[in-house]
């Protein structure tokens, strides 16, 4: 198809990246759907979203519908008579009135590979789980939650001390790049979509605070997880004489004779905390409103050997 009418939907800057393979490919949208500003930074300014900072440079026009099942938005949305809507972390649910627009439909790229991990947070998810692998799916949407069939994907293996935040910049790149790639033979029709094994689906709920929080009960193994992949957003953290400290940078080690929580060591080479099973030695920590700091730094400053937290 020459010149075929696109429109974007993303809001953070995983989709930053698809946004921009986009133009630099000559599939440049007539139009980008992103989230309202929201309010951002100690002064609670209204900022917007990376998406949109993209989309204003390249002198795209933005729509920011607060919901996609108002009436005005969809006429808006069929006035421009798009080919297909290509969704990015839109964070927005599409209501079957907007996937039937498009005649080739409405094409998702994905950070995991379909049936695992569908939902909010599948880099995240892959983390926790101990997945030796995963990757990225350009995929058909349809009603359900991320259950469309799939065009194609590419599986990358998770480093053994990659946090979400690597992991997120390699498989938007990645997703990117099937975009560029496959969009025009998926407008074409040249490429068939294959059906998901549903009876393999697992499920990555949106992150809360709360799931972030270090249970020294649990394995050290398990912790490091959940500090890579809580890594950058909302970091792992602990309670330390009720100051929450957040946990960035840690390793497993060998168990020690001592409670869970408590810290059996703590110089320049770490702080380790009894677990339940092994150790976990953390090599970066943060304060609330400072600056992370190195644990040699951070235990000069506080008596941590013998607590237990």
């Amino acid at each position: 198809m020459t010149n075929p009418k696109v429109i974007f939907a993303g809001t953070p800057e995983f989709a930053v990246a698809s946004l921009k393979a986009l133009v630099e490919s000559g599939f440049v949208p007539v139009a980008v759907l992103t989230q309202p500003d929201r309010p951002a930074g100690r002064g609670k300014r209204l900022t917007p979203s990376p998406v949109k900072e993209y989309a204003i440079r390249q002198h795209i026009p933005v729509m920011q519908p607060a919901t996609l099942r108002d009436a005005e938005v969809v006429a808006e949305l069929q006035a421009l008579r798009p080919d297909i809507l290509v969704v990015a972390a839109y964070g927005l649910i599409l209501p079957q009135e907007v996937l039937d627009i498009p005649p080739a439909g409405c094409l998702n790229v994905h950070a995991s590979l379909l049936p695992r991990w569908r939902g909010a947070a599948p880099i995240q998810a892959a983390i926790l789980a101990g997945d030796v692998e995963t990757g990225v799916c350009l995929m058909s949407m349809e009603a359900g939650l991320d259950s469309g069939p799939v065009y194609v994907s590419e599986a990358v293996s998770i480093g053994e001390h990659e946090t979400a935040g690597d992991l997120h910049d390699r498989l938007a790149g990645i997703g990117a790049a099937l975009l560029a790639r496959h969009l025009g033979d998926i407008i074409d029709g040249a490429l068939e979509a294959r059906q998901q094994d549903h009876k393999f689906a697992s499920y990555a709920p949106k992150i809360k605070t709360a799931d972030a929080e270090i249970d020294w009960r649990r394995p050290a193994v398990e912790l490091d997880r959940r500090v890579r992949a809580y890594n950058p957003v909302p970091g792992a953290w602990f309670m330390l004489d009720e100051v929450r400290i957040k946990c960035w940078k840690s390793r497993c080690l060998a168990g020690v004779d001592a409670a869970p929580g408590t810290v059996v060591g703590a110089g320049n080479d770490g702080i380790t905390v009894s677990c339940g099973e092994g150790a976990l030695l953390i090599d970066s920590l943060q304060r609330p409103g400072r600056r992370a700091v190195t644990a040699g730094e951070f235990s000069s400053q506080v008596d941590l050997v013998g607590r237990v937290l």
